[in-house]
């Protein structure tokens, strides 16, 4: 996560968007509330500057994007790109869904999203160290 504190005037404008989601975000955004999905605390509208960021999970650095039309336009795609590869750079990792996938096909944006978690979060409940899976 980028060092840089979000000054008072991104942490208002994430508030602001916190009280105004769409209703995709909000679908989702159901799913993923109160440690909804496999336990993992999200926020959303979550502050990163320069970027407020649709939904974070801190303990897993992920990030969840929900993209409407204007990024699927060229302009868009190349705003997404640079995006992308700043959080990359910072250590997150960036899933991005089309409002379109939530609104179609919840089931499978929240599948792909534990399959993401499933083959990268660290196991709950690790054997101490020095213990061994007996044979």
């Amino acid at each position: 996560m980028p060092t840089e504190r979000p000054s008072p005037e991104q942490r208002q404008f994430a508030r602001n968007l916190r009280g105004q989601l769409t209703d995709c975000e909000r679908l989702l955004w159901r799913q993923l509330r109160n440690r909804g999905l496999a336990g993992f605390k999200f926020r959303r509208q979550h502050s990163c500057p320069p970027y407020v960021l649709d939904f974070y999970c801190a303990e897993l650095r992920l990030v969840v994007e929900l993209d409407g039309g204007q990024h699927f336009d060229e302009a868009g795609l190349a705003k997404d790109r640079l995006r992308t590869a700043y959080l990359q750079h910072h250590g997150l990792e960036v899933l991005r869904f089309s409002n379109l996938d939530v609104i179609r096909n919840l089931e499978g944006v929240l599948t792909e999203i534990l399959s993401w978690i499933e083959t990268r979060a660290p196991h709950p409940n690790p054997l101490p160290k020095g213990e061994r899976e007996l044979d």
